[in-house]
């Protein structure tokens, strides 16, 4: 893993949270996801592809998932209204735009961001390519940020400094 190419996604979500829904968000050291990771029941995901492929995740419970989703739309937004999706996606698609701006010149293309729900969602990685967790904490519920990347070693340059946290 480069964290040139994740501390963007997570430079981003601390910006969505801080600006736009009013609310620090506390980021945990980086660890490996394995069984014991909180279950996600809700993600939306963000693809890439270039100097490194994959994906990142905001992964949530069904209940941050609703506060803060409602958060976002300046409204109430029951669980299971295609309003979750829409509202969790589109903070997806703000969270990948400020990721690119920050990540211009570095050879990376984002995909839409899609939601996933229920038993739709990969619970534990391969020990092929492992996924990063970062849990994190908010006045709006917890969270995680999950990353799972492979490098393209003729696109990507050396790694540098340290994985952002709060």
């Amino acid at each position: 893993m480069d964290v040139r190419y994740i501390n963007p996604f997570i430079e981003a979500v601390q910006s969505l949270f801080r600006t736009t829904l009013g609310a620090d968000v506390l980021i945990g050291k980086p660890a490996l996801k394995d069984k014991n990771t909180p279950r996600s029941e809700i993600s939306a995901l963000i693809g890439f592809s270039g100097g490194a492929a994959g994906h990142v995740g905001l992964c949530f419970s069904k209940t941050s998932a609703v506060r803060i989703a409602s958060r976002f739309a300046k409204e109430e937004i029951a669980l299971g209204s295609p309003d979750l999706a829409d509202a969790l996606g589109e903070m997806a698609n703000v969270v990948a735009g400020q990721a690119k701006a920050k990540m211009d010149g570095m050879g990376i293309a984002i995909s839409l961001p899609r939601v996933l729900a229920g038993d739709h969602i990969p619970q534990v990685s391969s020990s092929r390519v492992p996924i990063l967790v970062l849990l994190c904490d908010s006045q709006l519920g917890r969270f995680n940020v999950e990353v799972c990347m492979e490098l393209n070693r003729q696109k990507a340059a050396e790694p540098h400094a340290e994985v952002a946290t709060a």
